[in-house]
């Protein structure tokens, strides 16, 4: 990625950095920072926009006045999650002053900020990677309709026949990694779309990275309507056959 079209304090020193992905969350982005600022965190927050028409990256322009905190990323398009993520992984990567931990987290309030300490704190145990599980104890998912939490069931349950890794959700998009493990898997994650929590987790098993699973309650979206699309659907279908044919070191 192109450092230079960062906007924002690269030289920010901080614990933790949260990616927030975004396209057309004008209506969700400023009281999500808001929330995430409210919890007092030695942060920095990346918001990785694809050009949203609604005027997203505006609105993060006008919070970087309030906040020194936040970096700004604007992609010329919607390139997919998978890129976002990785995208974001880099830049952290690239700074003077890594930070230790870096949160993935849907830019849409589907997850709680309030989340984020308890990940961060159960990384600080020494787990490389650290998942929200929606389907275990004390986890839940509120708002999906039949198809989609099928879907989802689905999509973990093939997943977890293919990668081994002994979890019970793999596509869950809240999540804490180690700088560690990002350095050492960035290099193998190739995801265009949401194919991108599988092939993270399948990297921190195949490298040996301890990986957690902590309860959450994931609620769908407030506003805007979903972005999850037939062509994600298949991009994670895909990406599981070529794991299995072995064909993705």
């Amino acid at each position: 990625m192109d450092l230079q079209a960062v906007e924002g304090n690269l030289e920010l020193d901080t614990e933790i950095g949260i990616i927030l992905p975004t396209y057309c969350e004008a209506a969700n982005i400023e009281n999500l920072i808001y929330e995430i600022e409210s919890l007092h965190l030695n942060t920095s927050i990346l918001v990785i926009d694809d050009s949203s028409p609604d005027g997203t990256a505006d609105i993060v322009r006008n919070l970087q006045r309030q906040y020194g905190n936040i970096l700004l990323f604007v992609r010329p398009k919607k390139f997919g999650l998978g890129t976002a993520i990785t995208d974001g992984f880099r830049l952290f990567l690239s700074m003077k002053n890594q930070p230790k931990y870096v949160v993935t987290m849907d830019a849409d309030y589907s997850h709680n900020p309030k989340d984020i300490p308890r990940l961060v704190s159960t990384a600080n145990a020494g787990y490389g990677l650290v998942v929200g599980n929606r389907y275990c104890k004390g986890g839940g998912v509120i708002n999906w309709g039949f198809f989609r939490l099928a879907v989802s069931r689905m999509a973990n349950l093939i997943a977890s026949i293919v990668i081994g890794a002994k979890l019970h959700d793999y596509t869950s998009g809240l999540r804490c990694y180690s700088i560690n493990l990002i350095g050492k898997t960035i290099n193998d994650l190739h995801s265009q779309t949401y194919e991108i929590q599988i092939e993270t987790i399948r990297q921190a098993h195949m490298q040996k990275f301890r990986i957690k699973e902590v309860p959450i309650i994931f609620i769908n979206r407030k506003k805007g309507k979903s972005k999850l699309t037939f062509t994600e659907i298949k991009s994670f279908l895909f990406y599981i056959v070529k794991t299995m044919l072995g064909v993705r070191k």
